[in-house]
C-alpha cells in the first residue's frame, strides 16, 4: 500500500472564501467524501498535494459544469485532462416518434398479442379435440366420475341463480314491453316481444354469461392451483395425460349442463313474463300460453344451438388461462380475471356471430 493509498496518510484542507473552495492537502479517494457533492462556482488547488484519478474525477466533473479551477500544477492538469477523456460522452435522447407512429406501434403490439392468444386457444381447442378422439378409441380412459363430478359443480349448482336472473329478467320485459306497447293498444303483443327475446337472445346469452363469470373463473383457479403447486408436471412424471385427467371432463361438462340451464333459464324467463303480463296487462296465464304456442319453434332451436359452442368457448378459455398461471398467488389472481373479462367478451362476439348468421339464413 503506497502512502496515497493510506487512509490515515491522506488529509486534506478545505477553506471557503466567498465562492471559492480553497483546497489543502491530499485529494485523494480516502478525502474526496469530504468534498460537498455539488462543486461550487471556483475552485483554487495551489495548495493540492497529492491526487488519484478519483480526486481528478470530481474536479473534472467540476470543470465541466462550469466550475474555474486556477493553481493547478501541470502534473495535475495532465492528470485531469486524462480523466476528461475518459468520461463517457452522454448520449443524446433520441426525438419522441410522432403521434401516428406510437399509436401504429400500439396496435401492432395489441395485434401481434391477440394473434398469440389466438394461436393458443386453437392449440387448446386441438387438444381437447384429440382428447376426446382418444377416448372414443379408449374408453376405458374416459373419467366418467369426475365428468359427473363437475356437470354438479357447473350446472346443478348454477342453477338457483340462473333461474332467478331470468325469471327477473322476464319480469322486466314484460313491464317494460307493456309501458310501450300500450301506447299503440298493442298490449297483447308483450307475448312475442317475450317469446322471442328470452328464447331466441337473452335466455341463453345472459345464462353463458353467468356460467363464463362463474365457472370460467373456477376453472382458472382450479387447474392454476395445481399448476401452482406443481401437480400437472407430477401428473405427466406417473404417465397422466393432463388433457385426459383436466381439460376433457370440466369441457364435457359444461357442454353437457349449458343447453340444459339454457333452458331452465326459458322457462324461468317465460314464467317471470307471464306472471307480469298477468299483473300488469291482465293476460291471463291460458291467454298467454295460448299466444306463446303461436311462436315459430325456430326461435328456439336457435337459441339452445348456441349453447355448446358458448360451453366450448367458456370451457377452452378457462382451461388455457388456468395452464399459463406462473409460480405465484398474483399470477392466478390475474389470469383468473382475465379469463372471466375474456370468456364473457368472446360469448359476446360469437353472439353477435350467431345473431347475424341466422339472419343470412333466415332463421
Amino acid at each position: 500500500m503506497t502512502a496515497s493509498d493510506d487512509p490515515e496518510n491522506a488529509a486534506l484542507t478545505l477553506k471557503q472564501d466567498g465562492e471559492r473552495l480553497l483546497l489543502d492537502g491530499a485529494l485523494v479517494v480516502w478525502t474526496l467524501p469530504r468534498l460537498p457533492a455539488e462543486p461550487p462556482a471556483r475552485i483554487n488547488a495551489s495548495g493540492l498535494g497529492r491526487l488519484d484519478t478519483a480526486g481528478a474525477w470530481y474536479l473534472a466533473r467540476a470543470q465541466q459544469g462550469g466550475c474555474l479551477i486556477d493553481g493547478i500544477s501541470p502534473a495535475h492538469s495532465r492528470l485531469i485532462e486524462a480523466v476528461t477523456r475518459s468520461l463517457p460522452e452522454p448520449q443524446p435522447l433520441p426525438p419522441a416518434p410522432p403521434l401516428w407512429q406510437h399509436l401504429l406501434e400500439r396496435i401492432g403490439r395489441r395485434t401481434m398479442n391477440s394473434l398469440g392468444y389466438f394461436r393458443d386457444l386453437a392449440e387448446y381447442l386441438g387438444r381437447f379435440l384429440g382428447a376426446c378422439l382418444r377416448v372414443i378409441r379408449h374408453p376405458a380412459q374416459f373419467r366418467l366420475t369426475s365428468l359427473i363430478h363437475h356437470c354438479q359443480e357447473t350446472g346443478l349448482r348454477a342453477v338457483p341463480i340462473v333461474f332467478l336472473m331470468s325469471f327477473l329478467i322476464g319480469v322486466v320485459l314484460a313491464f317494460q314491453g307493456a309501458a310501450q306497447l300500450s301506447r299503440f293498444g298493442a298490449e297483447v303483443f308483450v307475448v312475442d316481444l317475450i317469446a322471442i327475446a328470452v328464447l331466441r337472445e337473452l335466455g341463453i346469452l345472459l345464462t353463458a354469461i353467468v356460467v363464463a363469470g362463474r365457472t370460467a373463473s373456477a376453472l382458472t383457479a382450479s387447474i392454476g392451483s395445481m399448476k401452482m403447486r406443481e401437480e400437472i408436471d407430477a401428473m405427466r412424471t406417473f404417465g397422466m395425460d393432463p388433457d385426459l385427467v383436466l381439460t376433457l371432463p370440466r369441457v364435457l361438462a359444461l357442454i353437457v349442463t349449458l343447453p340444459i340451464l339454457g333452458l331452465l333459464s326459458n322457462v324461468a324467463g317465460l314464467l317471470g313474463g307471464g306472471i307480469m303480463s298477468w299483473v300488469v296487462l291482465d293476460i291471463s296465464p291460458p291467454m298467454f300460453l295460448t299466444r306463446l304456442a303461436e311462436t315459430d319453434v325456430d326461435h328456439v332451436i336457435v337459441g339452445l344451438s348456441k349453447a355448446p359452442v358458448f360451453a366450448l368457448i367458456i370451457g377452452i378459455i378457462g382451461v388455457n388461462a388456468g395452464m399459463k398461471v406462473g409460480k405465484d398467488a398474483e399470477s392466478l389472481g390475474t389470469m383468473t380475471s382475465k379469463s372471466v373479462v375474456n370468456a364473457i367478451f368472446a360469448v359476446i362476439i360469437a353472439d353477435a356471430l350467431f345473431s347475424i348468421f341466422f339472419q343470412v339464413v333466415g332463421l
